[in-house]
This record gives C-alpha cells, sequence and structure tokens, in this order.
C-alpha cells in the first residue's frame, strides 16, 4: 500500500516540475535561481520513485524485471540523467517532456501488473542489464533533444522563433548536445551487446533472437550517423531522422519484446 501513496506523491511532484519548467521557458527564465526552482519537485520525485521502485525490484524470488517495473526504472534513470546533466548542461528543458511521461510510468505500474522474475541480480549479468538500460535511457533523452532540435528548426527556418522556442539554447548548442548524447549511449550500448556476448549463453537463442538483432540494427544506424557526422557533417533533419529510426529499433528491442511476451501472450 505505500508504495501507492510514495507513488501517487512523486507522480504529483514530476508534474509539478514540469509546469514549473514550462512556466520557466514561457517566461523566457535564465537565471539559475529559477531553474533549480523548477527541478526541486523532481529531485524528491526522484528519491521517492527510487524508494518505491526499489520495493517492487527485489522480491523474496529474485528480481522482478516484468514490463512496467522496466519502463518505470528506464524513465527513473532518465530523469536521474537529466538532472545530473542540467547541473552543467542546459537539459533541464528536456524534462517538460520527460517528467510527465515518467509520472505515467508509475501510474501504469501502480496499476496494472507484470512479473518477469530473474536470478540475474548478484551476477556477472547485471552488468549486462545495466549497461543495456542506461544505453536505453541515453539514447531516450537524445530523441527526444532530436524532436525539440526539430521543432526549433522549423521556427527559425520560418522566421518565427518565438514562445518557449527563445528560451532553449542557440540551435547550434543543442546540435551539439544531440551528439554529445548519441556518442555517449552508443559507447553504453556498444558495452552492452559486447557484455551480452560474454555474459548470456546465447543471445540468438528463440526468445531473445528478435531483441539481439533489433539491438544491432539500431547500433548500426547509430554506427552510421556518427560516421555521417564525422565524415560528411550530417546534422538538422538527417541527423534527426536517423536518430528516430536508432531509437525505434532499440524500443522495439528493449520493451516492444517485453509486452509481446508478458502483455500480449501472456508469458512471464
Amino acid at each position: 500500500m505505500h508504495t501507492v501513496v510514495i507513488g501517487t506523491i512523486s507522480i504529483f511532484l514530476y508534474l509539478a516540475a514540469a509546469v514549473l519548467l514550462a512556466v520557466r521557458l514561457k517566461n523566457r527564465e535564465t537565471s539559475s535561481a529559477s531553474k533549480w526552482r523548477g527541478l526541486l519537485p523532481a529531485i524528491v520525485a526522484i528519491l521517492l520513485h527510487g524508494w518505491m521502485l526499489t520495493d517492487l525490484l527485489f522480491t523474496p524470488q529474485g528480481l522482478d524485471l516484468g514490463i512496467y517495473n522496466t519502463i518505470s526504472l528506464i524513465t527513473l534513470t532518465i530523469a536521474g540523467i537529466i538532472l545530473i546533466t542540467a547541473i552543467s548542461t542546459p537539459t533541464e528543458s528536456l524534462g517538460v517532456i520527460i517528467f510527465p511521461i515518467t509520472a505515467l510510468s508509475i501510474a501504469l505500474e501502480n496499476t496494472f501488473t507484470s512479473s518477469h522474475i530473474t536470478q540475474a541480480w548478484g551476477t556477472p549479468i547485471e552488468i549486462h542489464i545495466l549497461l543495456s538500460i542506461i544505453a536505453y535511457s541515453i539514447l531516450s533523452i537524445a530523441t527526444v533533444q532530436a524532436a525539440l532540435l526539430t521543432v526549433q528548426d522549423y521556427h527559425l527556418r520560418n522566421k518565427r522563433p518565438g514562445g518557449f522556442i527563445r528560451a532553449l539554447p542557440p540551435l547550434q548548442t543543442m546540435e551539439s548536445l544531440l551528439f554529445q548524447m548519441i556518442g555517449i549511449g552508443f559507447v553504453m550500448q556498444s558495452l552492452s551487446l559486447l557484455s551480452g556476448l560474454i555474459f548470456l549463453d546465447d543471445m540468438f537463442t528463440q526468445h531473445m533472437v528478435h531483441k539481439t538483432v533489433l539491438s544491432i540494427f539500431a547500433w548500426l544506424v547509430f554506427a552510421t550517423l556518427l560516421w555521417g557526422r564525422w565524415h560528411s557533417g550530417w546534422r538538422g533533419r538527417t541527423a534527426v531522422r536517423w536518430t528516430v529510426v536508432g531509437f525505434i529499433l532499440l524500443a522495439l528491442a528493449f520493451i516492444g519484446s517485453k509486452l509481446v511476451l508478458e502483455v500480449i501472450l501472456g508469458r512471464s
């Protein structure tokens, strides 16, 4: 029962943080005080979210990585990364989109049940799980950044940089942040695939093959994007398209497979 209460409080705090950050953007406030005033509810929400999730993940039978717990863990990681990076880079505006999504993940977790118990915690496989979650989280942030970059570029091309667009960092800074996130996410995904090859008995078994193949395709997409950036200076719409394609493949591998197995087919 206490997880529902904690989750409900977290939801309201995430939404409050999103509203405060949205108002900050609308009013074009740029001070550090206004930024952290908006992020403060998110800090408390992240702490409560982590407390709640710990109780749901760690069970006497093992680690419960059901789809709703997994989505909640991913969104928690994303929110935490945004908070940490906001210390030195202007990523707090992403919270306007990410924090409501995180609140939704908590609502789903407290409403629906889907269990997938694994004994992986305490074994080397936990390294693979951790790297996979971090990689997916960072590349998710990159995709949201790409979406904001698209909106910003559209308004600038049409000479209508009004509203919250003026409060965003310059286009060049936004693009630089995008490729920094993709670069870090690509490294983490590479380590995730490598750890899977090392620690998993067979990544191409029947229940794993689709996830493995989609993950490899996603890795190739991001590798191509980074090569195109380095070799040919890819940017703008080209970079956004490749980012979105890579994220969709990764989402199908990471979440899509769990959705089909646990929710549609009812397998744990």
